[in-house]
């Protein structure tokens, strides 16, 4: 199997879960994960706390910004880029459509 798609966005702009995907806490699976209507992707650890913060409002930098706010003293940034242009490469999410 490759590696996963990974395509770039404007990181000041805001992203958010894209249509038909749903980001929720699932206690079968004890982790946070994206449901779809063909299936299930499991979020353990970090890309949990990541995407909790796709709500629209928030650009990755603003994600980036507010993680090591929460978790002072690390580098964050290049592990939350590789995590959301995958995302973004699956589908996963989008930058918001202006309204």
């Amino acid at each position: 199997m490759g590696q996963p798609q990974r395509i770039a966005f404007d990181h000041d702009a805001p992203i958010e879960i894209a249509k038909y995907y749903r980001f929720q806490w699932e206690p079968a699976q004890d982790c946070h994960v994206i449901l779809y209507p063909e299936g299930m992707v499991k979020l353990p650890g970090s890309s949990g706390e990541i995407m909790k913060r796709v709500d629209g409002t928030r650009s990755l930098n603003g994600i980036i910004t507010e993680l090591e706010q929460q978790f002072p003293g690390v580098d964050l940034r290049a592990d939350v880029v590789d995590f959301l242009e995958v995302a973004h490469g699956n589908g996963w999410i989008r930058p918001k459509a202006p309204r």
